[in-house]
């Protein structure tokens, strides 16, 4: 054999070549006989190996919940917030289930501990006590942290059959979330969260509602606008443990969509005002409830609807579901006296009454069969004698001068018997008798404000016909600029002169002297309501209501507060609703930096200087 020099070699040289030549076969056969030993290894005889390190690390996809959108006020203050909470559901097939890693682990403990290298039975079987010992101390643990009853999981592991799914915590603090989870028990479940939270308590809960545990609205605001503040969830891949907790975020595969922020017509500043102010009289008057509405007379804004009683959304536990109700909105009465000024000015708008016209009323009317009756015997009044005096006999006489048909047409376009169209769920449309099926008492009785029911916004809307000198609002609980929906009911001149009528009824002489607003002109109407019952009219049950603006000569707020069935003593609207206007109107007004226009009623603040 020649060499690469051209050489022939020697033996020596072939005998090395023949040896290199052996050595790296058989290296590279004995490379191969441990990897097939490796593979045969872990597959036939350690495969349970593989299988618990599969198990404990598995990659799954889970939802990503959206945050819901903010309601605010008109400016910007929060009334609704969503927060990261964590809820606690467990799989009590897999709970109950023996956690084979986590008893693998206390067998090699105790091996350990007793150096020994195999388990005999009994010592297998006192690993297990001792594990499921431990595994019972940390549910236990678990229903303390969480608050449950005691067993409330062992009897969850105990039903026949097991469910494959139960919530038994929702939105906790996620710092109680990591103690759950440093417990390292199979099936508990940590899932991520929102949870609604509103920072003015009962103050706007009427208005704004609340969500529930799947964070879906239930009631006010949340509820009707569900589909704008509802975000889209999410998703992404993650990796779990064994015992299905999340250890790491692979890749997100879509990202959630956050719900829109709702802005409200609301002006918390004057819904807290109205709540206290009402929240006291309802207490002084021991009421069985109330409602206030405070309406923007220039565009129809509600800036405040509160109601007495009231709840906290955020603690809703053991509360009456009534409680829940917006009666503000959703609930109707009979506005009684309140409606008289519609009266006057429909009659002055369609000519059936001049301006000077007087009414004989002598303190009793027969209308066929019935009898109207004034509180006393007023004698003859001039039209703003029968607003004043709050005349049942003298309003009778005007409704008794115009035809069924017109009376119901402007009581119709003032908004009775339709709803007030501000969109909050359930609000009420009101009712009031067809003018075909009307009699002559039948349009007496309207004519002071009994045979139709509306709510206070029903009524507050109203009156903004005559606030805004003639034009009718549309009303709404979204913040806006302008009212494209305005509609003209009255002229101007007519307003115009109703509206003075109604100063008067705030005077000394008049039915709601505790109603006046210091600094400011103001003008309304009283109404002391009997309540309907099975068999009637109640004798000692009322409605006490007050309805007014201010200023009185260019109106930017208008007021409804209606006191149900007060019984300390006092029942008339002027004593029991009129106050009430008075404190929250001044409040109101000035908050927006309306400017006074009776600056000799303002109380004069007094300063000692210290001697």
């Amino acid at each position: 054999m020649i060499d690469l020099r051209g050489k022939p070699k020697t033996r020596e040289q072939e005998y090395n070549f023949s040896g290199r030549r052996k050595f790296l076969v058989l290296f590279m056969m004995t490379c191969m006989l441990v990897l097939m030993g490796r593979a045969v290894h872990l597959q036939v005889l350690n495969k349970q190996f593989l299988k618990a390190q599969g198990d404990m690390r598995q990659i799954d996809d889970v939802s990503v919940s959206a945050y819901r959108g903010m309601i605010k006020d008109r400016n910007g203050s929060p009334l609704a917030v969503s927060t990261p909470v964590e809820s606690i559901a467990v799989n009590p097939k897999e709970l109950k289930a023996e956690d084979k890693n986590q008893l693998r682990q206390m067998e090699k403990e105790f091996r350990r501990k007793h150096n020994i290298e195999k388990l005999t039975d009994r010592d297998k079987e006192q690993v297990m006590a001792d594990f499921r010992q431990e595994k019972a101390l940390k549910i236990r643990k678990m229903e303390k942290l969480l608050n449950l009853p005691a067993k409330k999981i062992a009897n969850l592991l105990n039903e026949e059959p097991l469910r494959p799914f139960a919530y038994v915590a929702r939105r906790v603090n996620p710092g109680l979330g990591d103690q759950i989870k440093e417990l390292k028990l199979a099936g508990v479940y940590i899932e991520r969260e929102f949870k609604r939270f509103y920072p003015t308590g009962g103050v706007s809960a009427h208005i704004v509602g609340f969500t529930n545990a799947e964070d879906v609205g239930q009631e006010g605001m949340e509820s009707g606008y569900e589909k704008l503040l509802k975000g889209i969830s999410g998703s992404k891949r993650v990796l779990r443990d064994g015992q299905r907790q999340i250890i790491d975020d692979i890749e997100n595969i879509k990202a959630p969509v956050s719900g829109n922020d709702l802005e409200l017509s609301i002006d918390q500043r004057i819904q807290y005002l109205a709540y206290r102010e009402l929240q006291l009289a309802v207490s002084a008057n021991k009421a069985k409830s109330g409602v206030l509405v405070v309406l923007d007379a220039k565009n129809g804004e509600i800036l405040a609807a509160v109601n007495q009683p009231s709840f906290n959304p955020n603690t809703r536990s053991s509360l009456k579901e009534s409680w829940y109700r917006n009666r503000a909105l959703t609930d109707v009465f009979e506005p009684g006296s309140t409606v008289k000024p519609f009266v006057v000015a429909a009659a002055l708008e369609g000519g059936y009454v001049s301006r000077n016209a007087t009414f004989a009323t002598r303190g009793v009317y027969q209308i066929g069969r019935n009898t109207v009756k004034d509180v006393h015997n007023y004698g003859t009044l001039d039209l703003t004698h029968v607003i004043k005096k709050s005349s049942n006999i003298g309003v009778s006489m005007m409704a008794l001068k115009m035809p069924p048909k017109y009376f119901w047409d402007v009581y119709h376009r003032l908004g009775f018997g339709t709803s007030a169209g501000s969109g909050f769920p359930g609000e009420a449309n009101g009712s009031m008798l067809n003018y075909k099926n009307w009699h002559d008492i039948d349009r007496a009785v309207l004519s002071f404000g009994y045979g139709l029911n509306c709510s206070a916004l029903q009524l507050a809307r109203a009156y903004t016909a005559l606030a805004d000198d003639g034009v009718l609002h549309s009303v709404s609980l979204l913040k806006r600029e302008e009212d494209d929906d305005a509609v003209r009911i009255f002229s101007t001149k007519t307003a115009k002169s109703v509206r003075k009528m109604m100063e008067t009824v705030l005077m000394k002489d008049g039915t709601a002297y505790e109603a006046r607003v210091d600094g400011y002109t103001a003008a309304g109407k009283t109404g002391t309501v009997k309540k309907a019952d099975a068999r009637g009219y109640a004798e000692n049950s009322y409605f006490s209501v007050f309805a007014g603006m201010a200023p009185a000569n260019d109106p930017r707020l208008i007021m409804v507060v209606m006191i149900d069935e007060p019984s300390a003593g006092q029942y008339y609207g002027g004593l029991v609703s009129a106050p009430v206007f008075s404190r929250v109107m001044a409040g109101a007004l000035r908050i927006l930096e309306v400017p006074p226009d009776q600056e000799e009623t303002m109380p004069v603040l007094l300063t000692q200087t210290s001697q």
